[in-house]
């Protein structure tokens, strides 16, 4: 059996350890356009920032690897067209310039995703900066030396991450986002409030709920981010607006959502049966919804790779979904989100509720604890647990996972209540906050349900 795969990032890499682990009489080929495999981006801010020295640490494979197990894995090398009807592929040698044909019985794609480029006036000056891959990192590194001013656009994680990054290397930052908050996508605006004041009290500055219009440069280089609502100077400029699928090898040949992302099926077969796709090119099950939506995220991503190598010649391991769960560090903020946000499911249609509870993460007669702020998203009717953020000075992020199971369990909130959790002083309270939240969830669904009542008995006593 031949197997292609076509890139060779997160996706791609946990694709070819499973194929070579469950097919190991498959001649498997990697193409790959870089020069490098398996680099953790979501590393990036942690070598700017000069906590991780190394950025050799970042990748966590390489083509010897893969060889060992007995993939031959072609570097530099981009495929041009794909025809799934003859299972061909035109391949290009981006070092001899050389064009051939290649053949497969089986194929996955695993390309990835490209940051999003808008189409503006000063796009092409120097100092403008893509965050995406090894050599968007060293070139970050590169040019921040010599600039004092910088702007990050876009105020989701990889941003966020990158201003903090910035701001411990002495810069002056400013942060443009075209909504009204950070990291709106991941939190409420209660969450969002605090975060935004830990940025503002370091100095740096936010500029919301602004669109960029372009950039304006001398000698060829960035000198300013003209909004919508203001012109900011800047030294150099990083991109951090978001991501599309890389998919354009396949349109036309498989079923895709309108913004590209392959829809594959439980077993990331696409719509032709040959054809396998996993991570940032495709559409994963959101379990909140149960609808297919993109989420580019590196645990999806390893994932689904695993799964296409085991899915290969038949199904096999079901995909379970994703919640999207994530977390970040901003300064000494633990931070993490699972599923939607209240402001998510509003836009969604669905009828949910909130709490949000404070609670110590220990007994108060522990020499420390910390206050932990936790939002449970559930529905109205019945309690389904659809979402939960926590924020915390002390590390709760891991509670984000647990909720993330409930949410996939479509457990609800009367559940979450009794659930059993151990109790120790180190760590947490008799009623884990976790149990904390989902009693207080349960008696706002009591005030909903008796306020009708309570309504009919003064109408009668009037």
């Amino acid at each position: 059996m031949k197997v292609a795969v076509i890139g060779c990032t997160h996706a791609g890499t946990a694709a070819v350890k499973s194929i070579a682990a469950q097919h190991p009489e498959a001649r498997i080929t990697v193409y790959e356009r870089n020069d490098n495999i398996s680099f953790l981006s979501c590393g990036i801010a942690l070598h700017v920032g000069g906590v991780v020295k190394d950025a050799g640490g970042l990748f966590y494979s390489n083509p010897e690897e893969l060889a060992g197990l007995g993939a031959v894995t072609r570097m530099r090398h981009e495929v041009l067209a794909v025809d799934t009807n003859a299972k061909t592929l035109n391949v290009r040698n981006l070092v001899t310039g050389e064009e051939f044909t290649d053949s497969y019985d089986k194929l996955v794609v695993t390309t990835g995703s490209w940051p999003v480029i808008p189409k503006m006036e000063g796009i092409d000056l120097d100092n403008v900066q893509l965050c995406k891959n090894y050599a968007h990192a060293q070139e970050i590194i590169a040019r921040a030396a010599d600039a004092e001013r910088i702007t990050v656009i876009g105020a989701g994680y990889i941003g966020i991450e990158l201003v903090e990054a910035f701001h411990e290397l002495g810069k002056q930052v400013t942060l443009i986002d075209n909504m009204d908050r950070v990291m709106a996508k991941y939190l409420d605006r209660d969450l969002t409030d605090l975060a935004e004041q830990a940025l503002k009290a370091r100095g740096v500055q936010l500029a919301l709920g602004r669109t960029v219009e372009g950039f304006r440069g001398s000698e060829g280089k960035v000198r300013e981010v003209v909004t919508t609502d203001g012109t900011f100077e800047a030294d150099m400029v990083v991109l951090c607006i978001g991501f599309r699928p890389g998919t354009d090898l396949l349109k036309g040949q498989v079923d895709m959502l309108p913004n590209g992302a392959i829809i594959v099926d439980d077993y990331m077969r696409t719509s032709n049966p040959d054809v396998l796709a996993a991570g940032d090119s495709c559409a994963v099950r959101y379990n909140p919804t149960g609808t297919a939506m993109y989420i580019p995220l590196a645990t999806n991503a390893v994932r689904m790779g695993t799964l296409a190598g085991m899915n290969l010649v038949q199904p096999t391991v079901r995909y379970q979904g994703t919640q999207g769960t994530s977390a970040i560090r901003l300064f000494d903020w633990n931070i993490a989100s699972t599923g939607m946000t209240e402001a998510a499911a509003l836009a969604a249609d669905l009828n949910v509720k909130t709490v949000t509870i404070h609670e110590n993460n220990r007994p108060e007669f522990m020499p420390t604890y910390d206050d932990v702020m936790l939002k449970l998203v559930f529905e109205a009717d019945g309690g389904r647990i659809v979402g939960a953020q926590v924020m915390s000075k002390a590390d709760m992020t891991q509670a984000a996972n647990t909720l993330s199971v409930c949410i996939q369990n479509r457990m609800t909130v009367q559940e979450l209540g009794f659930v059993d959790f151990f109790f120790q002083p180190h760590y947490n309270k008799p009623w884990n906050v976790l149990n904390t939240a989902g009693l207080a969830a349960m008696e706002e669904m009591k005030k909903e349900q008796t306020a009708p009542e309570a309504a009919v008995q003064t109408k009668l006593a009037v």
